[in-house]
């Protein structure tokens, strides 16, 4: 009939597998497209010399570098020698200088390498008893005594429990010391010279004699007290040298004596003896 529409057609794929073929074929254009833009990235160009090139010339500088350690580490085994032992001295420390001055001391001082002042006691002390003597033997100047026929000058010297009574006559320089001589009654070379300093120091041991009675005490002590006696007779001749003798020290007396018992203990520092048992 002229009036009928005609019915469109149905249309469908013309196999069934055509949409899976299409996807694959979709995946291998991507892949394509991917290595040919790692082809183009890994093709020599201007971008990709630029990038190379630090890489390059970093691993030339490490190169070196490693090189150059080689060749100091090689002069270096060259260059050692086996070294000799260090020889152990005799006496521990005696090879060694001391370059240590401890600050506002002088280098010069012969106290230097010294420690503090308290390290230094012994130093000191023999340093100020050099002093002393040094003091002890230098003359008085400006000494007058009186040395007439009837001249006598007594006095009374104690140290310890020894007592001398002296008495200073003008004469030519001998001791008579309990009826006898200097050199009999005091045997000890240091002693008479402690005994002749006062007049050495004045000047007239050659122009007074020394008369003396000593009682008590032990040979030190009476020597002692025999120096302080003579030197207060001196005093007694001329009362101006006060000044000199008590700074050498002969006027004061040494009031040492023997040191208390302690309690608990045999003397003064004597303990008993010890048993374990």
């Amino acid at each position: 009939m002229s009036g009928d529409t005609p019915e469109p057609e149905e249309t469908t794929p013309d196999t069934p597998s055509e949409a899976p073929e299409a996807a694959e074929t979709a995946e291998a254009a991507q892949a394509s497209e991917g290595i040919e833009a790692t082809a183009n990235a890994d093709r020599p160009g201007e971008d990709t010399v630029d990038a190379e090139t630090p890489r390059s010339q970093a691993d030339d500088a490490s190169s070196n570098a490693t090189a150059a350690a080689d060749e100091s580490d090689a002069e270096t085994d060259e260059d050692d020698e086996p070294v000799a032992p260090r020889e152990k001295p005799a006496i521990p420390g005696m090879d060694l200088e001391v370059d240590i001055v401890t600050e506002g001391r002088d280098a010069a001082s012969p106290y230097a390498a010294y420690g503090d002042e308290d390290d230094l006691s012994d130093a000191a002390d023999e340093q100020i008893s050099s002093d002393e003597d040094d003091l002890a033997d230098e003359p008085i100047a400006q000494v007058e005594i009186n040395l007439t026929a009837g001249a006598r000058y007594t006095a009374t010297g104690k140290r310890k429990t020894a007592i001398a009574r002296v008495i200073l006559v003008p004469g030519t320089g001998a001791y008579t010391i309990n009826g006898k001589e200097l050199n009999e009654f005091f045997p000890r070379a240091t002693l008479q010279r402690n005994i002749r300093q006062p007049l050495e120091v004045v000047g007239y041991e050659d122009r007074m004699d020394v008369i003396a009675r000593m009682e008590g005490g032990g040979v030190a002590a009476q020597a002692d007290a025999l120096r302080h006696g003579i030197s207060r007779a001196l005093l007694e001749a001329d009362p101006n040298l006060r000044g000199e003798l008590k700074r050498r020290g002969f006027l004061t007396r040494d009031a040492r004596a023997k040191e208390r018992k302690k309690a608990g203990l045999k003397k003064a520092r004597k303990k008993p003896q010890f048993s374990k048992r």
